[in-house]
């Protein structure tokens, strides 16, 4: 059933005038940034301790666990960060610093494969008894992702060795032979499925298999597992199932219900698996569950997870801008979960989700300097109410240097590191471009070059070097704001008609020299390639007006901004106080300005003729507020609270 596998860390080389800065910008500041925060070196920033925790479980010195039960995993997602940096951009002293720290790992690394800070220095009388709350699972499951991503990088087998016995001990004590569990934060599934890709090690399969299809098939486990244990770490409810997926067994689950991390977590690892064992029915289950969320529970930017009670995924329809929760790993997993899906189904749908939370609801999440970081990720912000009233205050209206709960900045430049990764797929007969990112990239079947203006632009040109095999078939994502008839497709110079198809089935099959293919939101080219041959694609990128159903109640009667795959957002910094005064009349036109100063140089920022409504003297009147004509100006979403604290909205009244 898998149609392709994803490339390799180290075959593609960004060369893109809006990716490559923020590649440069993880590598160069976050990055270490994030490494002296772990090493508590960054004044006034949250103390995060985590380094010192591995320090003290090594026996390299004395000293108490701080920080959350999780705080391993902080370390864990830097190792796999700074791994894919190697490769982005080799540093011998990053490297020797990731090797002193993969040392330090392995050195806590307890005799019988077991990782834990946080039980070994503080409770080791308490392993593998509270998987509800305790994270041992997760934390190990990051450690694996590192690992994997370390050996893939640099060749080296030294953090590998340490995630092969940490596995080896898990399925020594979980099993359909041995002891009943699944963890309370799925993570591990990953962890033990990125293990088999990097290895071919039939058993880490099976255990990431086991791990989903336990998951609800004992929906009293937690609570009979609170009952048999003295301690808890966060005194969550054990009752609740939705929390944690676990209320029925994943191929039941028709609705995404719960935290909104561990869900796309656990579907991801459900891609993974399907498309490793070619199950079908775990994937019909993924697509069940992207449907829900995508048609029912997901933001304009891309973001998931609207309650701020538990980061959970609301009911139907409830998206409210200035309460979004919207946490930024929630996006980066709904990234991957689009990567896992394309390598089953080349469907448009996958590729323009991941698009969409790339370029919104991911990269907000980090301020320009590289230094701060947003949790929460809203489509609305009001200073002295977000931040500040009860329902609101995990809407902060200024990014902080760091958190206590970090996740979500080492989260954030893993994803952006490894970003080549999600560009492309690939079989024996087709190369697919699920991302018009400019590159070049050594592939299986070719060496592609892309030259890209996107987002900004909308045209791209790849140039083909094929290897042995010559004919083969190129798929490229065509965005599904794109008509047909807006596309202008040429090889070589020479124009190209385009077909549509109902279906993909036999695209590659029939010869296109002389035409191109576009089924399901994918362009195909199968022709037999020479060296230089070059496709090119041209599309207008015209600003489009979104709206939502009356079912969002939240943004009835309002219009948010599109340009490309870009979300737009109006910020006080250029309108003004009071932005729910503003309206957008249906039929104003809308120019485009490319911005050459500050934070803002480089984008493309839009203008309007709009109307301000008057404020009143008294609370209510029974007259309608006066209009005045004035100019609006949106900025793209992902750069909003660049430029001070001030008020920032996505929708705006019509």
């Amino acid at each position: 059933m898998r149609l392709a596998n994803s490339v390799a860390p180290g075959k593609t080389v960004l060369k893109d005038a809006f990716w490559t800065p923020y590649q440069k910008l993880v590598t160069e500041v976050v990055l270490p940034y994030q490494e002296k925060i772990l090493n508590d070196e960054i004044p006034n920033a949250e103390k995060s301790h985590a380094l010192a925790n591995f320090r003290i479980a090594a026996g390299a010195e004395d000293g108490a666990f701080y920080g959350m039960v999780f705080q391993d995993s902080d370390v864990a997602k830097w190792l796999e960060a700074a791994s894919y940096s190697l490769t982005v951009h080799p540093d011998p002293q990053l490297e020797q610093r990731v090797d002193e720290v993969i040392a330090l790992v392995a050195k806590a690394q307890q005799p019988d494969g077991y990782l834990d800070t946080y039980f070994t220095i503080k409770e080791p009388e308490h392993r593998w008894m509270d998987l509800l709350e305790g994270h041992e699972l997760y934390c190990m499951g990051h450690m694996m992702e590192a690992a994997a991503a370390h050996y893939e990088a640099t060749g080296k087998e030294t953090l590998l060795d340490v995630a092969r016995r940490m596995a080896d001990h898990i399925q020594s004590v979980f099993g359909p032979d041995r002891r009943y569990g699944i963890p309370g934060h799925e993570e591990v599934e990953i962890g033990l499925m990125r293990l088999y890709q990097a290895t071919g090690e039939k058993k880490y399969l099976e255990m990431a298999s086991y791990f989903i299809d336990a998951r609800g098939t004992r929906p009293e486990f937690f609570a009979d597992e609170r009952k048999n244990r003295d301690f808890e770490v966060f005194g969550m409810d054990p009752e609740n199932l939705d929390y944690n997926q676990s209320f029925a067994p994943v191929r039941e689950q028709k609705s995404a219900r719960g935290h909104a991390v561990r869900a796309v977590y656990l579907y991801r690892a459900m891609a993974e698996v399907a498309a490793a064992d070619g199950d079908e029915s775990l994937y019909r289950a993924c697509r069940t569950l992207w449907r829900d969320i995508v048609d029912r529970k997901m933001y304009v930017t891309g973001a998931i997870g609207a309650c701020g009670e538990l980061e959970s995924f609301s009911v139907d329809y409830d998206l409210p801008p200035d309460r979004a929760y919207a946490e930024t790993c929630a996006q980066v997993g709904l990234v991957f979960w689009a990567r896992a899906m394309l390598n089953i189904e080349a469907k448009g749908e996958y590729a323009d989700v991941m698009e969409l939370c790339l370029y919104n609801s991911t990269i907000s999440g980090m301020q320009m300097d590289g230094r701060h970081f947003f949790y929460v990720n809203p489509l609305e912000v009001n200073p002295g109410l977000s931040g500040e009233v009860f329902g609101m205050r995990h809407v902060l209206p200024e990014r902080p240097g760091w958190y206590a709960c970090a996740c979500c900045p080492p989260n954030l430049a893993r994803m952006i590191l490894s970003l080549g990764q999600s560009c492309w797929s690939e079989n024996a007969d087709t190369v697919y471009s699920h991302l018009m990112i400019g590159q070049e990239a050594d592939l299986a079947l070719a060496k592609i070059r892309v030259e890209s203006g996107y987002p900004w632009d909308g045209a791209v040109t790849y140039t083909v070097s094929p290897k042995e095999k010559k004919e083969f078939c190129f798929a490229v994502h065509i965005p599904g704001y794109v008509a047909p008839g807006e596309l202008t497709v040429k090889c070589n110079g020479a124009a190209l008609p385009v077909q549509i198809a109902q279906k993909a089935s036999g695209v590659s099959a029939d010869r296109a020299d002389a035409a191109a293919v576009l089924c399901d939101g994918y362009l195909y080219l199968n022709r037999s390639w020479k060296d230089g041959d070059t496709v090119s694609l041209e599309f207008p990128l015209q600003v489009r007006r979104l709206y939502g159903t009356v079912r969002v109640r939240d943004t009835a009667g309002q219009t948010a901004l599109m340009r490309g795959p870009v979300v737009y957002c109006f910020e006080g910094a250029d309108n003004g106080p009071y932005l729910q005064a503003l309206r957008l009349p249906r039929g104003a036109a809308v120019t485009e300005q490319r911005e050459t100063d500050g934070v803002l140089s480089g984008c493309v920022s839009l203008r309007m003729n709009g109307l301000r409504e008057a404020d009143s003297a008294s609370l209510y009147s029974a007259e309608p507020p006066a209009c005045e004509e004035t100019e609006l100006k949106a900025i793209p979403y992902y750069l909003w609270g660049n430029r001070g604290r001030n008020q920032m909205r996505v929708w705006i009244r019509e």
